[in-house]
């Protein structure tokens, strides 16, 4: 996180004062995409952040259309009493929500609405900044046709306004209600406001008037982001043949191998499923690989580009002959698929029937990324708890009250982890081709804390087991989450198997700390979600779904995706 451990006088981070942005845009434009990851990278950033949508607010208060006055959406022309006192109700509502917010100690507020009427958000900027409130206009403009559909076909039609619609039908009426709001909707052109205008998403963006770190930042993120589909996977590295050391850089042992090409097919079948489920090509799209510079982790990655086509996909267990040291190993998937050949070694034989030439498959990146190393644990390295309490056990005590913020000697807290990934969370939402990160535990859960949108203090409760893949979609009100049990083996938390279990000699990065007020979470579309899932219910998929208010119900323990799909 890119926010210091400390607050000013006001307990406002960065001296940035309270934030309003008003959205302004037509319906289907993207608003409410760009509000939630806003608001997810500003909670990141560690700034107090909410977004108040109006059209929640209405569903919640109103119901869904169907329970609404003929006239409710038509904004031309007169409309009848009970509109007008509706919509005076829903609009004074969020504001409320807005002021108390801020009253309670909230730094910046996201007013996810259209206001398409210069009148209308003046009236609204000009309260806010009498008390003293910072006003940010964020216009979202489309006319890609594409991107209106698809926004309209996996967001619109499926909230509650068209519960038990027709699809087409839906899609119908949301386009005649997008035309009606066309009649009266007036372009951001006032520059008495600093403002932030986007087209198509992240496509171009034009800005005026931006002062101040935090509004920065905003512009920042926003320049960074689109809204295609995607779907982000998470996987542990393979055991490596020395697992309780830091500063080793050790091979996969013969487990890990096994693993990591479990993996590969594991991976490859789910997200051909995945795609024709939605009707995609899966030969058509690209799979980018990210490792960190670890052995182990890019090792894992292997499997993926080397494989044989005529060869079963459960017979290479073990890397190429002849391409075992990283340095031959990086010219190796640099090279392209004409080019590349092995490298002339005493040991590594010509191309034969039984060891032929792999080809580099065209449609799988692999990139490996220094920041992505595993959380330093400095003088804890090779410890157990038991040994770091005993020789370390004021540092331990410390970890224990504050396991995300404190430092061992020489070391790296999770806060130091967090900052250190902060550009590739960037990265993350840049990205546009689906996405396989192979990495560390500690790295893992800094990510997934993210995308999730887990609080700071959670994170190092979060266990990630060896043999699990967890699945991310982002959407436009969050993300849709599941994890699939793969693989058990060496390495991995077994089930009274006192060999198969987590090094506990490395546990500043595998150990979980189990401390009060933790959840298991996880988070599809608008916010945190927690849902005990069986133990047996591993071997299956596990599709999560949120409680009646959206919210997470605590309960205490470890964040476990062992035991939780996430």
């Amino acid at each position: 996180m890119v926010a210091p451990l400390y607050t000013t006088a006001s307990g406002l981070l960065f001296h940035a004062g309270k934030i309003l942005v008003v959205t302004i845009g037509l319906p289907a434009r993207g608003k409410t995409h760009i509000s939630r990851a806003l608001e997810r990278y500003l909670r990141w950033m560690g700034i107090k952040t909410q977004v108040v949508s109006l059209g929640d607010y209405r569903r919640k208060n109103l119901g869904g259309a169907q329970k609404l006055p003929p006239d409710y959406f038509t904004l031309v022309g007169e409309k009848s009493a009970e509109t007008v006192a509706l919509r005076k109700k829903i609009s004074d509502g969020c504001e409320q929500l807005i002021w108390d917010f801020f009253e309670h100690g909230g730094q910046v507020v996201i007013y996810d609405a259209n206001n398409g009427t210069r009148a209308a958000r003046q009236a609204l900027a000009e309260k806010f900044d009498k008390a003293g409130i910072h006003v940010v206009m964020l216009e979202s403009l489309c006319d890609n046709k594409e991107i209106i559909e698809a926004n309209i076909r996996s967001v619109k039609i499926s909230s509650p306004d068209y519960k038990g619609w027709d699809p087409d039908k839906a899609v119908q009426d949301y386009y005649s209600r997008i035309r009606d709001h066309e009649k009266y909707y007036e372009t951001l052109e006032e520059t008495t406001w600093p403002f932030i205008r986007i087209l198509n998403v992240g496509e171009k963006i034009i800005l005026n008037n931006i002062q101040g770190y935090v509004q920065s930042r905003i512009v920042f993120f926003l320049m960074n982001i689109h809204n295609k589909f995607r779907t982000i996977y998470f996987a542990r590295s393979g055991q490596s043949l020395i697992e309780h050391s830091y500063k080793a850089d050790s091979d996969l042992s013969p487990a890990g191998w096994e693993y990591a090409e479990k993996l590969k097919d594991f991976v490859l079948e789910r997200r051909a499923k995945s795609l024709e489920h939605r009707g995609l090509d899966p030969t058509g799209r690209k799979l980018v690989i990210w490792t960190s510079t670890r052995r182990r982790a890019y090792h894992t990655a292997w499997p993926f580009v080397t494989s044989v086509s005529h060869a079963s996909s459960s017979s290479m267990s073990h890397p190429p002959p002849g391409i075992a040291s990283a340095e031959v190993r990086s010219e190796y998937l640099s090279a392209s698929p004409d080019t590349m050949t092995f490298p002339e070694s005493s040991s590594s034989p010509t191309p034969t029937e039984e060891h032929p030439q792999p080809q580099l498959p065209l449609n799988i990146k692999v990139v490996e990324k220094p920041q992505m190393l595993e959380i330093n644990p400095g003088i804890w390295d090779g410890l157990s708890p038991e040994q770091a309490k005993k020789y370390y056990s004021e540092d331990w005590d410390r970890f224990a009250k504050d396991p995300y913020s404190f430092r061992a000697p020489r070391a790296e807290s999770y806060h130091d982890l967090s900052v250190r990934l902060e550009p590739i969370l960037i990265e993350l939402e840049r990205e546009q081709e689906d996405l396989l990160i192979i990495g560390h535990a500690s790295v893992i859960r800094c990510l997934l804390a993210y995308l999730i949108g887990l609080p700071a203090s959670e994170i190092p409760a979060i266990e990630i087991a060896r043999g699990d893949l967890l699945e991310v979609v982002p959407a436009s009100y969050g993300v849709h989450s599941h994890a699939f049990h793969f693989w058990d083996g060496p390495g991995r938390r077994g089930d009274g198997d006192q060999t198969d279990v987590r090094d506990v000699n490395n546990f500043y990065e595998n150990y979980a700390e189990s401390t009060k007020g933790k959840r298991k979470t996880v988070v599809e579309e608008s916010g945190g979600i927690d849902v005990d899932v069986n133990r047996e219910a591993r071997d299956a998929e596990v599709d999560l779904l949120p409680d009646e208010e959206g919210f997470a119900r605590r309960v205490p323990g470890p964040i476990s995706v062992e035991e939780t799909a996430v």
